[in-house]
């Protein structure tokens, strides 16, 4: 299983938030490039990136950072999101080297938006589903919809998406334990990968997930519980990998 580590963007710099909220950021770096070559020198085989003043907003705002860590991890996949609402925006990312683009707001207002750009941009698109309280969230977490989860992911699957994107909300920056079980049960719904996002706090929550990975988990994404230390990010993407880590078992 990918341990992806996340470095969200506010105002160039590198913050996370708490439940999506802009009001309830904590900065970690001013130097989101320096940030990124730290994790893939500490092991991560590819990184999630999201322009969060883009996902209010509606357009990239950060997109000049999200360059600068492309051009200089060139070898390193990155997946971006927020903001993402038109092809121009997309063919902009993949020129600059981003590897996929990950569509949320878009997807759950206008689904029809993902086909196309399936259809134009093949291997690279994937959807972002968040959801609080059983509902489908958008434009930066700050509205509901009344799709399910499950409903547009297997369209999309049908469409042709490389992955989905999870994110319990909930539990987005809180460190109180990733959503397993629904994670489970929307990768039991469809058959392109899952990469679960929200409440990772430490290898307990990784090993949760190693455990159900078979079930379509392909990745999971990583934010404040890296930055603040309760996971070490080598030693969780060793148990990620299988591998067998002194006194706590393996995956």
């Amino acid at each position: 299983m990918l341990l992806i580590p996340a470095i969200d963007l506010k105002d160039g710099k590198c913050v996370r938030l708490r439940q999506g909220r802009m009001d309830q950021d904590t900065l970690y770096s001013e130097d989101p490039l320096a940030m990124a070559r730290h994790w893939v020198g500490a092991g991560a085989r590819r990184l999630h990136v999201v322009d969060l003043n883009g996902a209010l907003v509606g357009k990239p705002v950060n997109a000049a950072v999200i360059r600068a860590i492309c051009q200089s991890l060139p070898d390193v996949p990155v997946q971006v999101g927020g903001g993402i609402r038109d092809e121009d925006t997309i063919q902009s990312y993949l020129d600059a080297g981003v590897r996929y683009v990950i569509i949320g707001t878009k997807a759950v207002t206008t689904p029809h938006f993902v086909s196309d750009m399936c259809i134009e941009f093949p291997g690279h698109v994937m959807v972002g589903l968040d959801v609080r309280d059983g509902k489908l969230a958008l434009e930066g977490w700050s509205k509901l919809s009344h799709h399910t989860a499950a409903d547009l992911a297997q369209r999309f699957e049908q469409e042709g998406v490389t992955a989905i994107v999870y994110t319990d909300i909930s539990r987005d920056g809180m460190m109180n334990g990733v959503n397993v079980q629904a994670t489970v049960a929307l990768a039991r719904e469809i058959t392109v990968p899952v990469i679960a996002a929200g409440g990772i706090r430490n290898l307990e929550d990784i090993r949760g997930l190693c455990d159900v990975a078979h079930e379509g988990i392909e990745g999971a994404i990583t934010g404040r519980a890296i930055y603040e230390g309760s996971l070490d990010f080598k030693q969780a993407q060793r148990l990620a990998d299988g591998a067998r880590i002194a006194d706590d078992g393996a995956c």
